[in-house]
């Protein structure tokens, strides 16, 4: 049981308030197999643009153009990055370019009908519940904003997102990074102690902890996770009592 006091919590995604199989088995299947047509489909918009010269900047080259070998939007280049897009998946790369390019093949998926989110069944009573104890609630994931957004916006609950007031991600820092939560914290203007910090990943906690946030570990049932002696362990939000001090 964890008993908190304070203004905000602060959640990762995969494994917390979502199955990480629904990423595992559904998202990232989902981006490798829709990547080349996607492309083919939406090559011309900036946003897509965008995201692949973030991914060549995040490979070392200067845009685009020099990383890729074949004129874009050719069938080759699109080609040659669906096979770039499986090699970094394949590592399980947490770039920010990558991670743009998934939200944007995940964003089509979501608004044609062809994704809703898992979130874990007492993720809605829990954020309602909260929420009416005067706390707000952000999220923190690897995940890119834009995704985060629309997993929130699609998920098999309906739309959660009034409840969420605030999204960080890569762009703040590495999740396992203690300067990644003092980022987090100036963005937020509150005290590390005012916040709270769900999540399924030991040494993400551990850097939230020495950052002075309060921390919960959060091991669903049926995972098989060590529990750690300095963060305190829950199966499901409902062991998780939370008011605004």
């Amino acid at each position: 049981m964890i008993e908190f006091r304070g203004v905000r919590i602060l959640l990762d995604i995969e494994g917390t308030t979502s199955d990480i199989a629904f990423v595992r088995d559904v998202l990232f299947p989902y981006a490798r197999r829709e990547v080349a047509p996607f492309l083919e489909r939406h090559s011309h918009q900036t946003t897509v643009q965008s995201a692949l010269n973030q991914m060549a900047i995040d490979a070392g080259a200067a845009d685009l153009a020099h990383w890729c070998p074949h004129p874009f939007p050719s069938p080759e280049a699109q080609t040659w990055i669906g096979a770039e897009v499986g090699r970094w998946m394949d590592v399980d790369s947490k770039k920010t370019g990558l991670k743009a390019l998934q939200g944007l093949i995940w964003e089509s998926g979501y608004r044609d009908g062809s994704l809703r989110a898992h979130v874990y069944p007492e993720v809605p009573a829990a954020f309602q519940r909260w929420t009416d104890a005067g706390l707000s609630l952000a999220i923190y994931s690897s995940g890119s904003i834009p995704a985060q957004k629309l997993l929130f916006t699609h998920t098999v609950a309906g739309d959660l997102t009034p409840f969420l007031s605030a999204y960080f991600d890569t762009t703040s820092g590495p999740k396992r990074a203690v300067a990644s939560y003092h980022t987090i914290v100036a963005a937020s203007g509150l005290a590390p102690a005012e916040m709270l910090f769900l999540s399924d990943i030991p040494e993400e906690l551990d850097a939230a902890r020495e950052a002075g946030l309060g921390t919960g570990h959060v091991v669903r049932r049926g995972t098989v996770v060590a529990g750690t002696a300095i963060h305190p362990v829950v199966s499901s939000f409902d062991e998780i009592s939370a008011v605004r001090a």
